[in-house]
């Protein structure tokens, strides 16, 4: 039985020794302390080097929709759109956990369709598992789809695909009432069997005590530093969105100024008859 736990990944914490992250490892994480990175990623390059750099977890969060294709939400990206940007991450990564976001029509309906939808991700695209937004209103989907072997990952607070209900993007559950929802929520999701929770932009200290009072790894997005890691969208971590700038972004780039800056030069190099030179020619 050891040898086999050790071919899963199930060694320990130090992330030297993990083969390969699975929910598994995340709560042993939780309970020993350790922080938990995840980014997302939508294509074979970007997973590949985050997968290398030896980040835990990567989303194919339905913010592909934003990000990659332009629009104002993340509502128009369809289930097939997100199976394509799974695919090419999960044939990218070798040792992180890799979960995708179920898109907005694909799960709401009703328990069936949620499961059939999340089917999809697991065959076509070979994820680890899927995420999807709500509470006690999705709790039977959750089951369902659980019962069915796939790992759900939930997501409180700030819920995207709800951003024409709530008509803002500001800090959810300020209010005590509010507040104490979500901690009921929070509750049910892990009842009806999530391996992890992601909260959006809430207070801190409430998501210190959704993460005190839960036994599954919460990931925080605007959340404080006391939940048991975090998640940033790649694009805003890297710096390649220059418009977004909420208080919880830290960007360790400025990548949009630095390919600006290599295509102005790659222009000028070739309006100035300088590239290719006599070296890079055949």
């Amino acid at each position: 039985m050891g040898s086999l736990f050790r071919g899963l990944g199930f060694m320990s914490t130090a992330h030297g020794d993990i083969k390969r992250v699975t929910t598994h490892t995340l709560q042993s994480m939780k309970q020993h302390g350790e922080k938990i990175s995840m980014l997302t990623a939508y294509d074979f390059s970007m997973a590949r080097i985050f997968d290398d750099a030896g980040i835990d977890v990567i989303l194919v969060g339905d913010s592909a929709s934003n990000v990659m294709a332009g629009h104002e939400t993340t509502l128009p990206i369809t289930l097939d759109q997100m199976i394509y940007h799974a695919q090419s991450v999960v044939r990218a990564c070798q040792r992180c956990l890799v979960i995708v976001d179920l898109p907005f029509g694909s799960y709401q309906g009703n328990s069936k369709e949620a499961l059939i939808s999340s089917i999809r991700i697991m065959k076509e695209a070979g994820a680890h598992g899927i995420k999807l937004e709500g509470g006690a209103e999705v709790s039977e989907s959750i089951k369902r789809i659980v019962g069915a072997g796939v790992p759900v990952m939930g997501h409180l607070g700030l819920t995207p695909q709800s951003i024409y209900k709530f008509g803002t993007y500001t800090v959810r559950a300020k209010e005590e009432e509010e507040a104490e929802i979500l901690l009921q929520n929070a509750h049910i999701l892990e009842e009806a069997g999530c391996f992890s929770l992601v909260l959006e932009k809430i207070p801190a200290a409430l998501g210190t005590e959704v993460a005190r009072q839960l036994k599954i790894p919460i990931i925080g997005i605007g959340a404080g530093g006391g939940v048991d890691g975090q998640v940033l969208v790649m694009h805003d971590m890297l710096g390649i969105t220059k418009n977004f700038s909420p208080r919880f972004l830290r960007r360790y780039l400025n990548l949009y100024e630095e390919i600006s800056d290599a295509t102005k030069k790659y222009i000028k190099d070739i309006k100035d008859k300088d590239f290719p030179n006599e070296k890079e020619q055949y």
